[in-house]
């Protein structure tokens, strides 16, 4: 396999976009990662687009010749790459694995989502898409709904307040406070979280993703393209890799772990060569508190039951054993669903480069993981930096 780096990548502010469309944030992104790279569009020779719900939003499939259009570059191969939640993170696997084989040498990944224009049915509708909707839904459970089942199981298995669960919203909080591209640049106390309104018993308003707008884009290349362009301090992914869980929760033995987490993240420190005390900065898929929590004992940073105690004693912070989501993570710097893969992969690309607005000191190798539903599909990128 050739090996594939980062050559650039760029992103829009997550919010609620209201003068921008679907594409015209893809654009957005795609331009500041081919300008960030140094590199023409002409030089892309294939674009993968992660999006989840445009079909059922915007009633606009089709999205990598649309896209690809309004690049100016038509002909290049392109495609739309969906993966629910972590569409985005299955996009740059896919753009991974086009390099990585040889086909190409340079190609586009991006990943896109609006959503705030949309109506409450009409979303709740999309995102339950990302279960067994034709059973789930029958029954009156929302995406909420299932991961408030995750979140009082576990705490009824492991004996864990909420509170300390709840905790990861406010470290959240704290770094998108310094982020510019993040949704809610403000920080909170754990007692404004607690005291937030209820969704879906016991997950409150503060520990739940907002609806977002937003797009992110990264340019990956060979060796031989990097070499040929003169980059240097350059960054490798070193491992992309996926698995999947059964769809649904009633199919699993544990509600408590996602195996799909566990399977895909052993392939990546085996094919990086790395184990979980190599990593220096880590991005995982919070859409709600409890998935943080989670996150971190399956990735291998925590026991089962104890990965509340990361956050809880500060081994989260910037200045901990594993710094996690400086980007201000899914809660508070949003999660344009389509787009989140993306824009996690492109935070430790940042983080790589050192230049990322919580930097931190010194970081050779970052994670990235990425979740689809309520773990049926998982994605994880290993990056790290070439000296």
């Amino acid at each position: 396999m050739e090996r594939v780096f980062v050559l650039g990548g760029g992103a829009t502010k997550v919010g609620e976009e209201w003068e921008k469309s679907l594409r015209q944030l893809f654009v957005e992104a795609a331009l500041k990662a081919v300008g960030d790279a140094g590199i023409s569009l002409r030089d892309v020779e294939a674009l993968y687009v992660g999006n989840m719900s445009s079909g059922v939003l915007q009633g606009q499939e089709h999205l990598g010749s649309l896209m690809a259009t309004w690049l100016g570059i038509p002909g290049v191969a392109a495609c739309k790459v969906e993966g629910a939640c972590a569409s985005g993170g299955v996009a740059v696997h896919q753009a991974y694995l086009a390099v990585a084989s040889g086909m190409y040498d340079c190609v586009l990944v991006g990943g896109v989502e609006k959503m705030t224009d949309a109506v409450v049915y009409d979303l709740t509708t999309a995102l339950m898409m990302a279960d067994d909707y034709e059973y789930a839904a029958s029954t009156g459970a929302s995406f909420v709904g299932l991961n408030a089942l995750v979140y009082r199981y576990y705490m009824k298995k492991f004996g864990v307040r909420q509170e300390d669960i709840a905790m990861f919203a406010v470290h959240d909080h704290k770094y998108a406070a310094r982020n510019p591209l993040a949704q809610f640049q403000f920080e909170v106390t754990l007692e404004r979280v607690m005291k937030s309104p209820l969704i879906a018993d016991p997950i409150r308003l503060f520990e739940c993703a907002p609806v977002s707008d937003g797009a992110a884009a990264l340019v990956l290349c060979s060796e031989r393209f990097a070499a040929r362009i003169g980059a240097s301090e350059l960054v490798e992914i070193a491992a992309s890799t996926m698995a999947t869980d059964t769809l649904s929760l009633s199919d699993r033995a544990d509600l408590t772990t996602l195996r799909a987490t566990r399977l895909a993240v052993e392939r990546a420190y085996k094919m990086a060569r790395i184990e979980p005390s190599d990593v220096d900065v880590l991005e995982v898929h919070d859409a709600f508190t409890i998935l943080g929590v989670i996150h971190l004992e399956d990735l291998g940073f925590a026991k089962k039951g104890e990965g509340w105690r990361l956050v809880v004693e500060g081994e989260v912070e910037r200045d901990g054993r594993i710094p996690t989501n400086m980007s201000g993570g899914l809660k508070a710097r949003g999660h344009p669903v389509g787009a989140t893969g993306v824009y996690q992969v492109f935070e430790i690309y940042q983080q790589l480069k050192g230049i990322a607005p919580n930097q931190v000191s010194d970081a050779e190798v970052g994670l990235a993981q990425s979740v689809g539903g309520v773990g049926g599909t998982v994605s994880i990128s290993i990056l790290k930096r070439v000296r």
